[in-house]
């Protein structure tokens, strides 16, 4: 008999543990998702206002941007650079819409969701979906790879 309340309160101990694991990983999903959802909104500020570095920001230091049809952009200065020529290019607004966030939640996420942009007078210049990879980094959640390609076809970009 106290064999099996040892194995029973052994049993009762692991679910609690696991159960805390969970509860705690839980937390921090949601930690990144709220941080997401926060940088996500900066974006169309940064275009609005004209400034590339607002959304940067939202960068690891050695993170990379891999644009369709383009080279890969790695570094604060180089997505400086390509934000503000996506602004020449006559991006003004816009949105994003996450679909799924996923991950362990304390060192890496990943962020899968669409997009639209739109130029100043309001028509959509494109269509897109995206991949980001999150990384926890002492200042927070940033974006560490960031992929994204269009819906459009090709004729129409």
């Amino acid at each position: 008999m106290k064999n099996r309340y040892v194995l029973f309160m052994a049993f009762i101990l692991s679910f609690s543990i696991s159960a805390n694991a969970q509860s705690n990983q839980n937390s921090k999903l949601e930690e990144a998702k709220k941080a997401i959802a926060e940088s996500n909104a900066l974006y169309f500020k940064s275009s609005e206002q004209n400034d590339p570095s607002i959304f940067v920001n939202s960068y690891a230091n050695d993170a990379c941007v891999l644009p369709p049809n383009a080279p890969i952009v790695c570094g604060k200065e180089a997505l400086e650079k390509f934000f503000k020529t996506s602004y020449e290019n006559g991006i003004r607004g816009g949105r994003f819409v996450t679909l799924d966030v996923f991950g362990d939640g304390i060192e890496y996420v990943t962020e899968i969701g669409t997009g639209q942009v739109w130029g100043a007078d309001k028509k959509i210049m494109d269509d897109f979906k995206y991949l980001v990879l999150w990384k926890k980094t002492k200042d927070g959640w940033k974006m560490y790879r960031d992929s994204f390609s269009s819906n459009l076809p090709a004729s129409r970009k």
